[in-house]
């Protein structure tokens, strides 16, 4: 008689998107994200500001929403 364990496959629902559109949305999310943890800017904070920022401010200026000029933006602001 065989004693190894049973194989199974793994569970990776988790990967899973449902198409290839969220699959990009997930890859922008996630770049998003990494972006602004590379630029020791919090994620959380940063999306939420610019979220609340981003539907009055001119298509001009849309680079001063990024994560490494927002962290000095905000630190202005705090200062």
């Amino acid at each position: 008689m065989d004693k190894r364990p049973e194989a199974r496959v793994p569970d990776t629902r988790h990967y899973d998107v449902g198409s290839d559109r969220g699959g990009e949305r997930a890859a922008i999310m996630y770049s998003l994200i990494v972006t602004a943890k590379l630029n020791d800017v919090d994620p959380q904070a940063w999306l939420a500001d610019v979220l609340d920022r981003i539907a009055g401010h001119p298509a001009s200026k849309l680079d001063e929403l990024m994560p490494w000029n927002w962290k000095v933006a905000s630190a202005k602001l705090a200062a």
